[in-house]
Protein backbone atom coordinates (compact mmCIF):
# COMPACT_ATOMS: atom_id res chain seq x y z
CA UNK A 1 0.00 0.00 0.00
CA UNK A 2 1.40 3.60 -1.09
CA UNK A 3 0.34 7.05 -0.51
CA UNK A 4 2.25 9.25 -1.26
CA UNK A 5 0.45 12.00 -3.14
CA UNK A 6 1.45 14.64 -0.50
CA UNK A 7 4.96 14.57 -2.17
CA UNK A 8 3.62 15.61 -5.67
CA UNK A 9 6.16 16.38 -7.96
CA UNK A 10 8.58 15.55 -5.54
CA UNK A 11 7.63 12.44 -5.40
CA UNK A 12 10.35 9.14 -7.26
CA UNK A 13 9.18 6.08 -8.29
CA UNK A 14 8.57 2.99 -6.58
CA UNK A 15 11.95 1.48 -7.90
CA UNK A 16 14.22 5.10 -7.00
CA UNK A 17 12.10 4.68 -3.31
CA UNK A 18 13.40 1.39 -3.10
CA UNK A 19 16.66 1.49 -3.50
CA UNK A 20 17.00 4.71 -1.43
CA UNK A 21 15.56 1.84 1.26
CA UNK A 22 18.27 -0.82 0.17
CA UNK A 23 20.93 1.85 1.28
CA UNK A 24 19.54 2.99 3.90
CA UNK A 25 19.01 -0.17 5.71
CA UNK A 26 22.52 -1.57 4.26
CA UNK A 27 21.39 -4.24 2.48
CA UNK A 28 20.77 -5.73 -1.48
CA UNK A 29 17.95 -5.47 -1.99
CA UNK A 30 14.17 -4.96 -0.88
CA UNK A 31 10.47 -5.02 -1.68
CA UNK A 32 8.42 -2.27 -0.70
CA UNK A 33 5.51 -3.43 1.97
CA UNK A 34 4.27 0.20 2.61
CA UNK A 35 5.30 3.71 2.01
CA UNK A 36 3.42 6.64 3.01
CA UNK A 37 4.17 11.20 3.08
CA UNK A 38 3.11 13.38 5.33
CA UNK A 39 3.49 17.00 5.58
CA UNK A 40 6.14 17.64 8.32
CA UNK A 41 5.15 20.64 10.39
CA UNK A 42 7.50 23.83 10.84
CA UNK A 43 6.87 27.05 12.28
CA UNK A 44 8.94 29.04 10.68
CA UNK A 45 8.85 30.12 6.63
CA UNK A 46 11.90 30.55 4.67
CA UNK A 47 12.98 31.98 1.37
CA UNK A 48 14.50 29.00 -0.42
CA UNK A 49 12.04 25.74 1.23
CA UNK A 50 8.80 25.06 -0.77
CA UNK A 51 8.05 21.88 1.52
CA UNK A 52 9.15 19.48 4.03
CA UNK A 53 7.88 16.06 4.42
CA UNK A 54 8.05 12.63 6.18
CA UNK A 55 8.20 9.71 3.88
CA UNK A 56 8.08 6.17 5.63
CA UNK A 57 6.86 2.87 5.48
CA UNK A 58 7.72 -0.76 5.38
CA UNK A 59 10.57 -3.12 3.54
CA UNK A 60 11.01 -6.49 3.22
CA UNK A 61 14.26 -8.15 2.51
CA UNK A 62 16.71 -11.14 2.87
CA UNK A 63 16.81 -10.47 6.70
CA UNK A 64 13.34 -9.83 7.36
CA UNK A 65 10.71 -6.46 7.41
CA UNK A 66 12.34 -3.40 8.37
CA UNK A 67 11.02 -0.02 9.02
CA UNK A 68 12.14 2.88 7.42
CA UNK A 69 12.38 6.67 7.29
CA UNK A 70 13.36 9.67 5.23
CA UNK A 71 12.99 13.64 5.32
CA UNK A 72 12.52 15.01 2.05
CA UNK A 73 13.20 18.92 1.93
CA UNK A 74 11.93 20.49 -1.67
CA UNK A 75 13.98 23.80 -2.47
CA UNK A 76 12.55 26.58 -5.04
CA UNK A 77 14.42 29.73 -6.28
CA UNK A 78 12.79 32.08 -3.89
CA UNK A 79 11.30 34.23 -6.56
CA UNK A 80 8.65 31.70 -5.96
CA UNK A 81 8.13 32.48 -2.08
CA UNK A 82 5.46 35.15 -1.39
CA UNK A 83 8.23 37.54 0.31
CA UNK A 84 9.57 38.07 -3.56
CA UNK A 85 6.51 40.33 -3.68
CA UNK A 86 8.05 42.44 -1.06
CA UNK A 87 10.59 42.92 -2.94
CA UNK A 88 10.96 46.42 -5.47
CA UNK A 89 11.38 45.39 -8.89
CA UNK A 90 14.77 47.14 -9.71
CA UNK A 91 16.21 44.97 -6.99
CA UNK A 92 15.18 41.42 -8.01
CA UNK A 93 17.82 40.48 -9.60
CA UNK A 94 20.14 41.51 -7.21
CA UNK A 95 18.06 39.81 -4.90
CA UNK A 96 17.61 36.47 -6.73
CA UNK A 97 21.73 36.50 -7.27
CA UNK A 98 22.29 37.10 -3.52
CA UNK A 99 20.01 33.36 -2.23
CA UNK A 100 21.42 31.08 -4.90
CA UNK A 101 18.56 28.55 -4.23
CA UNK A 102 21.28 25.28 -5.60
CA UNK A 103 23.24 25.93 -3.22
CA UNK A 104 21.51 23.19 -1.01
CA UNK A 105 21.37 21.06 -3.31
CA UNK A 106 24.71 21.32 -4.58
CA UNK A 107 26.11 20.82 -0.53
CA UNK A 108 24.50 17.46 -0.28
CA UNK A 109 25.48 16.30 -3.81
CA UNK A 110 29.21 16.88 -2.56
CA UNK A 111 31.78 15.10 -0.08
CA UNK A 112 31.57 17.65 2.74
CA UNK A 113 30.06 15.12 5.09
CA UNK A 114 33.65 13.41 4.98
CA UNK A 115 35.30 17.16 5.49
CA UNK A 116 33.31 17.53 8.39
CA UNK A 117 35.49 18.30 11.88
CA UNK A 118 35.14 15.67 14.26
CA UNK A 119 31.95 16.41 16.19
CA UNK A 120 30.15 17.97 13.25
CA UNK A 121 27.73 15.68 10.98
CA UNK A 122 25.46 16.31 8.41
CA UNK A 123 22.50 13.95 7.35
CA UNK A 124 22.99 11.46 4.00
CA UNK A 125 21.72 12.55 0.91
CA UNK A 126 20.15 9.59 -0.56
CA UNK A 127 19.09 11.47 -3.76
CA UNK A 128 18.75 15.17 -4.98
CA UNK A 129 15.72 15.01 -8.00
CA UNK A 130 15.72 17.94 -10.18
CA UNK A 131 11.72 19.07 -10.18
CA UNK A 132 11.79 21.68 -12.88
CA UNK A 133 14.63 24.69 -13.40
CA UNK A 134 13.91 26.60 -10.23
CA UNK A 135 13.17 23.61 -7.66
CA UNK A 136 14.83 20.13 -6.68
CA UNK A 137 13.80 17.65 -4.10
CA UNK A 138 16.38 16.66 -1.33
CA UNK A 139 15.77 12.72 0.17
CA UNK A 140 17.31 12.92 3.65
CA UNK A 141 17.93 10.28 6.20
CA UNK A 142 15.75 10.60 9.36
CA UNK A 143 17.78 12.14 12.22
CA UNK A 144 16.81 10.82 15.27
CA UNK A 145 16.68 13.73 17.55
CA UNK A 146 17.08 14.00 21.12
CA UNK A 147 15.50 17.47 22.70
CA UNK A 148 18.37 18.68 25.27
CA UNK A 149 19.01 21.66 27.46
CA UNK A 150 20.95 23.90 25.29
CA UNK A 151 22.92 25.48 28.35
CA UNK A 152 25.69 28.15 27.85
CA UNK A 153 28.29 25.08 27.83
CA UNK A 154 26.39 23.41 24.89
CA UNK A 155 26.50 26.78 22.88
CA UNK A 156 30.18 27.43 23.54
CA UNK A 157 30.90 23.57 22.45
CA UNK A 158 28.84 24.28 19.21
CA UNK A 159 30.49 27.48 18.82
CA UNK A 160 34.21 25.99 18.81
CA UNK A 161 33.03 23.36 16.55
CA UNK A 162 31.98 26.28 14.19
CA UNK A 163 35.23 27.95 14.38
CA UNK A 164 37.10 24.75 13.39
CA UNK A 165 34.72 24.47 10.43
CA UNK A 166 35.37 28.45 9.38
CA UNK A 167 38.83 27.57 9.27
CA UNK A 168 39.20 23.93 8.42
CA UNK A 169 41.65 23.34 5.20
CA UNK A 170 39.56 20.11 4.37
CA UNK A 171 36.14 21.91 4.50
CA UNK A 172 37.46 25.25 2.62
CA UNK A 173 37.54 24.08 -1.17
CA UNK A 174 33.82 23.46 -0.84
CA UNK A 175 33.34 27.03 0.83
CA UNK A 176 32.54 28.19 -2.75
CA UNK A 177 29.53 26.48 -3.32
CA UNK A 178 27.00 29.25 -4.22
CA UNK A 179 29.72 32.01 -3.90
CA UNK A 180 27.90 35.16 -3.57
CA UNK A 181 31.02 37.60 -3.24
CA UNK A 182 31.51 39.94 -0.33
CA UNK A 183 28.47 38.69 1.69
CA UNK A 184 28.47 42.18 4.15
CA UNK A 185 28.25 44.25 1.11
CA UNK A 186 25.88 42.33 -0.71
CA UNK A 187 23.44 42.61 2.27
CA UNK A 188 23.64 45.96 2.96
CA UNK A 189 23.63 47.07 -0.16
CA UNK A 190 20.23 45.06 -0.69
CA UNK A 191 17.76 44.66 2.07
CA UNK A 192 19.57 46.77 4.44
CA UNK A 193 20.09 49.87 1.81
CA UNK A 194 16.40 49.15 0.62
CA UNK A 195 14.18 48.38 3.35
CA UNK A 196 15.74 48.39 6.61
CA UNK A 197 17.57 51.23 6.53
CA UNK A 198 15.37 53.67 5.04
CA UNK A 199 12.67 52.53 7.60
CA UNK A 200 14.78 53.22 10.99
CA UNK A 201 14.35 57.06 9.26
CA UNK A 202 10.73 56.61 9.16
CA UNK A 203 9.08 58.63 12.20
CA UNK A 204 5.95 56.86 11.07
CA UNK A 205 7.44 53.83 11.94
CA UNK A 206 7.97 54.60 15.37
CA UNK A 207 4.96 55.85 15.85
CA UNK A 208 3.52 52.22 16.16
CA UNK A 209 2.21 51.14 19.71
CA UNK A 210 4.82 48.07 20.28
CA UNK A 211 7.66 49.99 18.73
CA UNK A 212 6.25 53.31 21.04
CA UNK A 213 6.57 51.19 23.93
CA UNK A 214 9.72 49.10 23.25
CA UNK A 215 12.45 50.81 21.42
CA UNK A 216 13.10 54.71 23.17
CA UNK A 217 14.52 57.55 21.61
CA UNK A 218 17.92 57.16 22.73
CA UNK A 219 18.06 53.29 21.14
CA UNK A 220 16.12 54.71 17.61
CA UNK A 221 18.92 57.48 17.68
CA UNK A 222 21.77 54.92 18.06
CA UNK A 223 20.32 52.65 15.42
CA UNK A 224 20.38 55.52 12.95
CA UNK A 225 23.48 56.19 13.80
CA UNK A 226 24.76 52.80 13.28
CA UNK A 227 23.04 52.18 9.95
CA UNK A 228 24.79 55.55 9.04
CA UNK A 229 28.24 54.21 10.09
CA UNK A 230 27.80 51.13 8.12
CA UNK A 231 29.85 52.31 5.17
CA UNK A 232 32.83 52.65 7.51
CA UNK A 233 32.09 49.51 9.23
CA UNK A 234 31.77 47.44 5.48
CA UNK A 235 35.53 48.94 5.15
CA UNK A 236 36.62 47.19 8.28
CA UNK A 237 34.96 44.29 7.61
CA UNK A 238 36.48 44.01 4.36
CA UNK A 239 40.03 43.80 6.00
CA UNK A 240 39.06 41.02 8.03
CA UNK A 241 39.82 37.31 7.29
CA UNK A 242 37.06 34.75 5.70
CA UNK A 243 36.75 31.46 5.92
CA UNK A 244 33.42 29.05 5.59
CA UNK A 245 30.34 30.04 6.94
CA UNK A 246 27.22 27.76 7.54
CA UNK A 247 25.35 30.89 6.97
CA UNK A 248 22.59 30.50 9.82
CA UNK A 249 23.90 28.51 12.34
CA UNK A 250 20.89 28.65 14.99
CA UNK A 251 20.12 26.46 17.26
CA UNK A 252 17.32 24.92 15.28
CA UNK A 253 19.75 24.39 12.60
CA UNK A 254 22.58 21.83 15.11
CA UNK A 255 20.70 19.17 15.56
CA UNK A 256 21.47 16.95 18.38
CA UNK A 257 21.03 13.27 17.69
CA UNK A 258 20.56 10.24 19.80
CA UNK A 259 23.23 8.49 17.93
CA UNK A 260 25.75 11.02 18.88
CA UNK A 261 24.24 13.18 21.83
CA UNK A 262 27.53 15.13 22.51
CA UNK A 263 27.67 16.13 18.87
CA UNK A 264 25.92 18.44 16.41
CA UNK A 265 23.94 17.43 13.02
CA UNK A 266 24.19 20.34 10.67
CA UNK A 267 21.54 21.19 8.53
CA UNK A 268 20.15 23.68 6.14
CA UNK A 269 22.69 24.80 3.73
CA UNK A 270 20.79 27.81 1.74
CA UNK A 271 23.40 30.39 3.40
CA UNK A 272 26.18 28.04 2.84
CA UNK A 273 29.76 30.53 1.92
CA UNK A 274 32.12 32.09 3.03
CA UNK A 275 32.23 35.54 4.79
CA UNK A 276 34.38 37.07 7.52
CA UNK A 277 35.44 34.88 10.52
CA UNK A 278 32.94 35.38 13.47
CA UNK A 279 30.35 35.00 10.84
CA UNK A 280 28.62 32.07 12.23
CA UNK A 281 28.40 33.28 15.96
CA UNK A 282 25.81 35.96 14.39
CA UNK A 283 22.36 33.74 14.33
CA UNK A 284 24.25 31.25 17.31
CA UNK A 285 23.68 33.63 19.79
CA UNK A 286 20.89 35.47 18.34
CA UNK A 287 18.54 32.71 16.70
CA UNK A 288 16.95 32.17 20.06
CA UNK A 289 15.95 35.50 20.97
CA UNK A 290 14.75 36.79 17.58
CA UNK A 291 11.87 33.67 17.46
CA UNK A 292 11.21 34.62 21.26
CA UNK A 293 12.69 31.49 22.64
CA UNK A 294 15.51 33.47 24.93
CA UNK A 295 15.52 36.37 26.54
CA UNK A 296 18.04 39.26 25.66
CA UNK A 297 19.47 38.86 29.26
CA UNK A 298 21.12 35.41 28.37
CA UNK A 299 23.16 37.13 25.45
CA UNK A 300 26.21 39.10 27.25
CA UNK A 301 27.22 35.54 28.64
CA UNK A 302 26.64 33.49 26.05
CA UNK A 303 28.96 36.05 23.63
CA UNK A 304 31.80 35.61 26.09
CA UNK A 305 31.67 31.77 26.22
CA UNK A 306 31.10 31.71 22.98
CA UNK A 307 33.58 33.88 21.31
CA UNK A 308 36.58 32.34 23.00
CA UNK A 309 35.27 29.11 22.17
CA UNK A 310 34.80 30.09 18.57
CA UNK A 311 38.46 31.44 18.65
CA UNK A 312 39.95 28.48 20.09
CA UNK A 313 38.28 26.16 17.11
CA UNK A 314 40.29 28.62 14.81
CA UNK A 315 43.51 27.97 16.62
CA UNK A 316 43.07 24.53 16.45
CA UNK A 317 42.81 24.20 12.71
CA UNK A 318 45.36 26.51 12.40
CA UNK A 319 44.34 29.57 11.97
CA UNK A 320 46.05 32.66 14.69
CA UNK A 321 44.57 35.73 15.46
CA UNK A 322 44.28 37.86 17.92
CA UNK A 323 40.79 37.53 20.00
CA UNK A 324 39.98 41.49 19.77
CA UNK A 325 39.95 41.26 16.41
CA UNK A 326 37.78 38.36 16.34
CA UNK A 327 35.22 40.47 18.45
CA UNK A 328 35.13 43.43 16.66
CA UNK A 329 34.28 41.27 13.38
CA UNK A 330 32.09 39.66 15.40
CA UNK A 331 30.51 42.49 16.87
CA UNK A 332 29.92 44.34 13.28
CA UNK A 333 28.57 41.53 11.63
CA UNK A 334 26.35 40.62 14.35
CA UNK A 335 24.70 44.22 14.14
CA UNK A 336 24.46 44.10 10.44
CA UNK A 337 23.00 41.23 9.99
CA UNK A 338 20.52 41.08 13.18
CA UNK A 339 20.99 44.26 15.26
CA UNK A 340 19.71 47.05 12.42
CA UNK A 341 16.96 44.97 11.72
CA UNK A 342 15.71 44.12 15.22
CA UNK A 343 12.45 45.87 14.86
CA UNK A 344 10.28 42.83 14.41
CA UNK A 345 8.35 44.25 11.11
CA UNK A 346 6.68 41.07 10.68
CA UNK A 347 4.21 41.95 13.75
CA UNK A 348 3.65 45.64 12.51
CA UNK A 349 0.56 44.61 10.27
CA UNK A 350 -1.62 42.96 13.17
CA UNK A 351 -3.31 44.64 16.04
CA UNK A 352 -0.85 45.16 18.88
CA UNK A 353 -0.87 42.18 21.77
CA UNK A 354 0.49 41.71 24.78
CA UNK A 355 2.80 38.83 23.49
CA UNK A 356 3.60 41.23 20.86
CA UNK A 357 4.84 43.68 23.16
CA UNK A 358 6.93 41.20 24.99
CA UNK A 359 8.81 40.40 21.80
CA UNK A 360 9.30 43.54 20.46
CA UNK A 361 10.68 44.67 24.04
CA UNK A 362 12.92 41.33 23.62
CA UNK A 363 14.12 42.42 20.85
CA UNK A 364 14.99 46.09 21.45
CA UNK A 365 17.14 44.73 24.42
CA UNK A 366 18.67 42.32 21.86
CA UNK A 367 19.42 45.88 19.43
CA UNK A 368 20.95 47.62 22.60
CA UNK A 369 23.02 45.02 23.77
CA UNK A 370 24.62 44.42 19.83
CA UNK A 371 24.42 48.53 19.54
CA UNK A 372 26.91 48.40 23.22
CA UNK A 373 29.08 45.46 21.87
CA UNK A 374 30.53 47.65 18.56
CA UNK A 375 30.86 50.45 20.79
CA UNK A 376 33.41 48.43 23.22
CA UNK A 377 35.07 46.76 20.62
CA UNK A 378 36.03 50.13 18.71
Amino acid sequence: MSDRAALGAADVSDGELAGMVAQSLGVDAVELVESTAEVAPYDLEALTTAGRYWVHGTARHACGESPYRFYVKVVQSWERSPFFAWVPEEMRELALASVPWRREPDVYRSDLASRLPAGLSMPAAYSVVEIDDLSAAIWLQAIDVVDVEWEVERFAKAAYLLGRLAASPAVAPLGAIGDVGNVPRGYHGGRLATQVVPALFSEQLWEHPLLAAAFDEQLRADLRAAADAMPAYLDELDAMQVGTNHGDACRRNLLVSRADPHGFVLIDYGFWGRAPLGFDLSQLLIGDVQTGERAASSLPALEQACLTSYHQGLQDEGVDIDEARLRRAHALLMLEFAGLSSVPFELLEAPPTDEGLRIATERAAAARFMLDLVAGTA
